[in-house]
């Protein structure tokens, strides 16, 4: 009874151990953009969805709207970090970013 027991505590410390985001090794892609960049974009429902990603990653914006099209800019002055889940997601982040102008590179 006593080995039955501690199987099970060893298996439930197990579980916690591996189960926590600190033991698995995950990516993180680190960006910044220290000048304002612009994007011009003719699609409203486009533009909302890119200033609100843009907003979730601490980024400040700021929006025109004129000659039939929105002015999305936006500036992330300080160095932030997005963990990630694998390496398919951080390069498809790191794509993402300098498509926007920003200097990002991702460590493991």
């Amino acid at each position: 009874m006593t080995r039955f027991l501690t199987f099970l505590l060893l298996l439930f410390a197990g579980n916690l151990l591996f189960s926590s985001p600190l033991a698995v090794a995950g990516e993180v892609v680190h960006y910044q953009c220290k000048e304002w960049k612009a994007k011009h974009i003719h699609d409203a429902k486009k533009a909302t969805a890119i200033t609100e990603t843009l907003k979730k990653l601490g980024c400040e914006i700021k929006e025109a709207q004129h000659d039939g099209h929105i002015d999305v800019q936006y500036r992330c002055e300080k160095q932030r970090d997005l963990p990630v889940k694998s390496h398919e997601e951080a390069v498809k982040w790191e794509k993402w970013f300098k498509e926007y102008g920003f200097k990002v590179y991702h460590t493991h």
